[in-house]
């Protein structure tokens, strides 16, 4: 044994040496959770084939034992571990698009854990391009279950420090990868069912997908959530799955968030604080009025610069002890429709922790 027997703490920030993505992989075969850095937002790591470990997650996040998780895997060669059957156009996306921001929901392998799929018989498969993520999925050697890195239903993290202030010792260690390149969450596509359909937007869009397959996938709507949630199992061949990141209130800071018509942002802020409210602003278009009662965030124009700074500014503007966010809205463009997503989340969801 090595003469060095000093306990590391938990919840420490570690650099992404490859002695530290060694340790982080020890500790997912021990059966520990560890956040890993991707490209998309921070994951809380566990082994997806120990039940026990994945219940960890769940335990972490305080996130319902019937919401699946997204398993990450070293690379597209080992689908067939994980899924019983893979369409010819999941193989041609995964071709196209993996390593990167893209999870397909496919028909599970008989030997996958229940609290990986939340009980259903689909299950999430991604392979994240992120350098570091990539390594530690190498070095373990087999798939990850990782989530969002955060407590369950608010702001995702995009920084090792956002997951150690969310959740501390609950996790065994962070690897630092730096902040996360698109910062919001993967695509989620179901290839469960008769036809492709979005679960959720995010960076690879349904013109994306199309140029790959040949189709336009559905992309399922408000209408269609509500429904799956309500929904009992004897309908539950012909709804979509549940998937990561589809309630109605997810994404969201502590305090109300609104989103607000940009011809009415500067006036609809003006008068909260003339009630004598604390009002922080996030706006991409509209030009701060140097009004001193306002905290005026400018972001940026362009959607995938947006998307990285969302969750970021989100949280910084959940720290300024404001009464209200104000959130500029946002373009009714494709290009847009995934950040608006999010936004249109976390305000059902913000407030909460007032």
């Amino acid at each position: 044994m090595s003469k060095n027997t000093a306990v590391k703490p938990r919840g420490r920030i570690e650099p992404p040496t490859l002695v530290a993505i060694r340790e982080a992989a020890d500790l997912l075969r021990a059966g520990d959770i560890v956040g890993m850095p991707t490209e998309t937002v921070y994951g809380l790591a566990a082994d997806a084939l120990n039940p026990e470990a994945v219940k960890k997650i769940f335990a972490a996040k305080g996130r319902p034992a019937d919401h699946p998780l997204i398993v990450h895997l070293p690379s597209a060669d080992h689908l067939p571990r994980w899924a019983a059957s893979i369409p010819k156009d999941a193989i041609a996306l995964a071709r196209a698009f993996w390593p990167g921001p893209l999870t397909l929901i496919l028909k599970r392998a008989p030997d996958v854990p229940d609290e990986v799929t939340g009980g259903q018989d689909t299950v999430g498969l991604r392979v994240p391009s992120h350098s570091i993520a990539l390594a530690m999925l190498q070095v373990f050697g087999s798939g990850i279950a990782a989530p969002s890195a955060n407590r369950f239903g608010r702001i995702s993290p995009t920084t090792a420090a956002h997951v150690q202030q969310d959740l501390g010792e609950r996790v065994a260690m962070v690897v630092d990868g730096g902040p996360c390149a698109f910062g919001i969450e993967s695509t989620i596509l179901d290839f469960s069912r008769d036809a492709p359909e979005i679960l959720r937007l995010g960076a690879i869009t349904p013109d994306a997908i199309a140029r790959v397959i040949g189709r336009r996938p559905r992309v399922r709507g408000k209408a269609e959530e509500a429904q799956s949630a309500d929904a009992g199992q004897a309908n539950a061949a012909t709804l979509a799955p549940r998937v990561s990141g589809a309630l109605a209130a997810h994404y969201a800071p502590g305090t109300p968030l609104r989103l607000v018509a940009p011809a009415l942002l500067v006036d609809e802020a003006a008068t909260l604080a003339g009630e004598g409210s604390r009002v922080a602003v996030l706006a991409y278009g509209q030009d701060d009025p140097q009004d001193s009662r306002l905290i005026w965030q400018a972001m940026p124009a362009d959607p995938a610069a947006y998307a990285h700074d969302l969750y970021a500014s989100l949280r910084t503007a959940d720290t300024l002890d404001a009464d209200f966010i104000l959130v500029e809205a946002l373009p009714d463009d494709p290009a847009w429709h995934a950040i608006a997503d999010r936004l249109g989340r976390a305000a059902v969801g913000s407030g909460e922790g007032r």
